[in-house]
């Protein structure tokens, strides 16, 4: 899927989904250290819209920026890229 509007997409995997139409992901990114030279992995917890509550924990989706929905949540899921085992 090619971004073409100036929002921010990222891939994460679910981490929970116990809240109504909310899904909560964790999205991991490397980055080089710049002294070291090593890559770093770090990561970032979103919590994103599932309009109609279909990703499960274990779950890779994606998701876009969005319009404020709440005090925390300004992501929106726009598709499940793969399903846990």
């Amino acid at each position: 899927m090619e971004n073409k509007s100036n929002k921010k997409l990222f891939t994460g995997i679910v981490e929970s989904n116990k809240m109504e139409k909310t899904i909560v992901v964790r999205v991991t990114t490397k980055v080089l250290h710049p002294l070291y030279k090593k890559y770093v992995t770090s990561s970032k917890k979103y919590m994103a819209h599932d309009e109609n509550s279909e990703a499960n924990i274990g779950d890779t989706v994606r998701i876009i920026e969005s319009r404020p929905m709440s005090k925390r949540k300004k992501w929106a899921m726009t598709e499940i890229v793969e399903k846990a085992k």
